[in-house]
């Protein structure tokens, strides 16, 4: 089979991110990863729940707080679950990134993590947090949504 024809499959997904946020503009970043993290994400065991995306002091932006499990048989060459990851990303979208989050106050929020041609991707958006009524009216038109798909089966 070749490379290009290869499906995406999704490892982790953020579900609560879209509950918690309203989501703009989305962005697929590349990971700087071990080789027991890899064999581990591939395995599926990795939580994207808690993580963030923060910028270092040198304009470096980083995946942090992501659970990856350890992979059982890499012995001592095994990794932290929780040690910060570097994403890749051009500079002219971590220029776009860094500027969302200064002038309006947003967070980077991890939405999944996916392998794509071979390689591990992360899709990350900008984030501006929702405040608790609007969860209630996400949580009215879900339950209403799932009403109306119930009664046309």
């Amino acid at each position: 089979m070749s490379k290009s024809t290869d499906p995406i499959k999704v490892v982790a997904k953020n579900r609560k991110a879209t509950f918690d946020f309203h989501i703009g503009d989305r962005y697929e970043a590349g990971l700087v990863l071990l080789g027991s993290e890899v064999k581990s994400v591939r395995d599926g065991r990795v939580s994207l729940q808690e993580a963030f995306a923060k910028f270092s002091d040198d304009g470096e932006l980083f995946l942090m707080n992501c659970h990856i499990a350890e992979y059982p048989w890499a012995n001592r060459n095994n990794h932290e679950p929780l040690r910060p990851r570097k994403l890749l990303l051009s500079r002219k979208e971590l220029g776009k990134l860094s500027q969302a989050i200064t002038l309006a106050g947003a967070t980077i929020v991890p939405l999944s993590m996916y392998l794509k041609n071979g390689l591990l991707k992360l899709e990350v958006g900008v984030g501006k947090g929702k405040k608790l009524y609007d969860k209630r009216d996400d949580l009215k038109k879900r339950s209403a949504q799932r009403d109306i798909d119930r009664g046309q089966e």
